[in-house]
């Protein structure tokens, strides 16, 4: 069914969600979700918008019931640490390549498809600063990038010298290198924030764990090797941490137990890509929680 005119601007979620449905359905599922809820506000009464949003909804119902036994489906903390993680890894695969200075169309469309990923999980709650500076510079850098090849530029590389060009933020709302780069079957908006920022201030992660292949090209996990981590340093283990008690008068909310889970849920998906230094960061992060409920 063909997207009507009015729902342009959630193609590159919908485009991005059937890239994924054989290598990560959850992926396609939050995608859909995310789509299907910002279509409703952008138009939900016009009889065209509203069939395309009523199919919509019948395959996330679909997916549910195929899904029924996945707690990345079932459990929304879970969910939300799945989608970020892999928008994180696309990320740090793009910087990777970015600081490497190896410009290419798969590290833009990584960078891009990040950005899209991370507008995904607001389905969970309102992103953190952390994730809105990151979807920020991803899309900089993925317009960035892509004009400098597209004039015989060359790129520079990381953060720095680009404050000041906000034209190259706004290239993909016209629809300019997402389509042309493969992201939508034609042009379109896309919803995005021109960036106010200026990105020198930004502390971006310098991708040194980024695996050695974009994850847009790797298998699904059960049918590939992980990829092998470069060499990271390792935190310090807080050591008062490992045999802490819970402290006298300490009142522990609901929400601390969130997000105590979600601490643990991120070490967990850490640890599946070998990152150690993550998975310590947030089981430290957690145990503090627990203990003194703080973080």
């Amino acid at each position: 069914m063909a997207l009507p005119a009015q729902l342009r601007p959630i193609q590159h979620y919908l485009r991005t969600a059937q890239e994924h449905e054989k290598r990560d359905p959850v992926v396609t599922y939050y995608c859909r979700l995310y789509a299907m809820q910002t279509g409703m506000k952008l138009d939900s009464k016009t009889p065209e918008c509203r069939k395309f949003l009523v199919k919509l909804m019948d395959q996330l119902e679909s997916m549910k019931k195929e899904l029924s036994d996945n707690e990345s489906i079932t459990q929304e903390v879970v969910g939300n640490a799945h989608i970020e993680n892999y928008a994180l890894k696309l990320f740090m695969y793009a910087d990777n390549e970015d600081r490497g200075e190896r410009f290419h169309k798969n590290m833009i469309k990584s960078f891009y498809t990040s950005s899209l990923l991370l507008d995904v999980l607001s389905v969970f709650g309102e992103l953190s600063e952390e994730n809105i500076q990151h979807r920020k510079y991803a899309r900089w850098k993925a317009t960035y990038i892509h004009n400098c090849l597209k004039n015989g530029e060359t790129p520079q590389p990381g953060p720095a010298a680009m404050e000041g060009d906000e034209e190259a933020g706004q290239a993909f709302s016209h629809g300019g290198p997402a389509s042309e780069i493969g992201f939508a079957p034609g042009p379109g908006p896309v919803p995005m924030d021109p960036p106010t920022t200026n990105y020198n201030n930004i502390q971006i992660p310098p991708g040194a764990h980024a695996p050695a292949n974009s994850p847009a090209e790797l298998p699904h996990p059960s049918e590939a090797a992980k990829p092998v981590p470069a060499p990271r340093s390792v935190p310090t283990v807080d050591h008062t941490l490992l045999n802490a008690q819970q402290q006298g008068g300490v009142h522990l909310t609901p929400e601390d137990f969130t997000r105590a889970q979600k601490f643990c849920k991120y070490a967990g998906s850490a640890l599946q890509y070998e990152d150690v230094g993550t998975a310590i960061q947030n089981l430290q992060k957690a145990l503090k929680l627990l203990t003194t409920g703080k973080e």
